[in-house]
């Protein structure tokens, strides 16, 4: 009875032992993963007041987030494009990669991550600080006051921080920045509940030059890693933007299996019966760029410039129309209120024409080619 009580108190001592081995590690290894990320920092009071009025209470359309990111990203290009202009360059990431002037969006269902990556002029580590971890006198007071009078999901996309949208949709955000001005990658990365980090990207330099943006999204939020939701929300708000927009894709195509036929001593094929073989297929797994913005805003070009081919194309890509509109003008106005007008009469009426009850969507207002709004109930 005493050596099996004994034999037990050995066991019983070598997995406490283990245990606790075991939870020293662990420790460890979060310690470790915590300090290469530094120590927290704080968002502006502002800042983070904001962030709770976003995730919490505010916006019920978070198909906008969307449409803030790739504004931001286009406007990243639109700078990078300024600057050279009068100093280029041509930065290359690790591998030799130059960066494209575009945007490309691509999601990992796996790890349940949306991902998006411009060639734009990107962030130092301040840049990362300044713009993402506190705003100081531009948009947020303003935004806040706005919201105290009208929650309207338009408000933050005038305000400077549309990029907060995110939050909306993800339980984390990962921006990895790269500059000309700098010689590191690096990270910003924040769950939106009041602290974020800055680091340096521990997989070196992947980008050249721009901005890639990783959102872990939440467990409500599946449907931004579907292709076709993430194609309807850029046809609706994002359609014109003036740089390319791509989705990867992959593709499932049929091709012929490669056969392992044996050669000759004189290096000529010679299995003459494999040949009469009916062929193999099989199914393989591609992966392709698919360009998502072909539409161009024809309402920015002189009336003169524009055939009426381009008018009845621009119409029936706008209004999934298969006939042609009956009637078009195409107008600007200037003065206390500019803007330019593109006014089309379909073909043939609706077939709920005087249904009262469908709202109407005829007019569309976009602001540098973004899309705001189609609800004008008072006119």
């Amino acid at each position: 009875h005493s050596f099996c009580t004994l034999l037990v108190s050995m066991r019983f001592s070598t997995i406490l032992k283990a245990v606790v081995l075991t939870t020293l590690i662990f420790a460890i290894v979060g310690e470790e993963a915590t300090a290469s990320r530094g120590a927290p920092e704080t968002f502006d009071a502002d800042v983070a007041k904001m962030l709770n009025i976003l995730i919490n209470s505010l916006y019920t359309n978070r198909n906008i987030f969307l449409r803030e990111i790739i504004s931001n990203a286009s406007d990243a290009l639109d700078k990078i494009r300024f600057l050279y202009l009068t100093n280029p360059k041509q930065p290359k990431n690790d591998a030799g990669e130059e960066p494209t002037q575009d945007i490309r969006i691509r999601v990992d269902r796996d790890k349940r991550q949306f991902i998006m990556q411009d060639g734009g002029v990107g962030m130092t580590i301040d840049d990362l600080r300044g713009n993402l971890g506190s705003l100081g006198s531009s948009g947020t007071q303003r935004f806040l006051d706005a919201f105290k009078d009208n929650s309207d999901s338009n408000l933050i996309g005038q305000f400077g921080v549309g990029f907060y949208s995110v939050f909306l949709v993800a339980d984390k955000v990962k921006v990895a920045s790269k500059h000309d001005d700098s010689d590191k990658q690096w990270v910003w990365e924040s769950t939106g509940a009041g602290t974020f980090y800055v680091y340096e990207d521990e997989r070196g330099n992947t980008l050249g030059r721009g901005t890639e943006l990783t959102l872990e999204l939440k467990k409500d939020a599946d449907e931004f890693l579907e292709h076709d939701k993430i194609k309807e929300t850029i046809h609706r708000y994002s359609e014109f933007i003036h740089f390319p927009i791509y989705l990867q894709t992959t593709k499932i195509e049929r091709v012929a299996k490669k056969s392992e036929a044996a050669a000759s001593e004189d290096g000529e094929v010679a299995d003459a019966e494999k040949k009469d073989e009916e062929e193999e297929f099989e199914d393989v797994p591609k992966t392709t760029w698919e360009l998502v913005n072909e539409n161009k805003p024809i309402w920015t070009r002189k009336a003169d410039e524009v055939t009426e081919e381009e008018y009845n194309k621009f119409y029936k890509a706008l209004t999934k129309d298969h006939d042609d509109p009956m009637f078009f003008t195409h107008f600007s106005t200037e003065g206390e209120m500019e803007f330019k007008a593109l006014l089309f009469i379909p073909g043939r009426a609706p077939y709920n024409v005087f249904d009262t009850s469908v709202a109407s969507n005829n007019i569309r207002l976009y602001v540098r080619r973004v899309f705001i709004t189609d609800e004008f109930k008072d006119l």
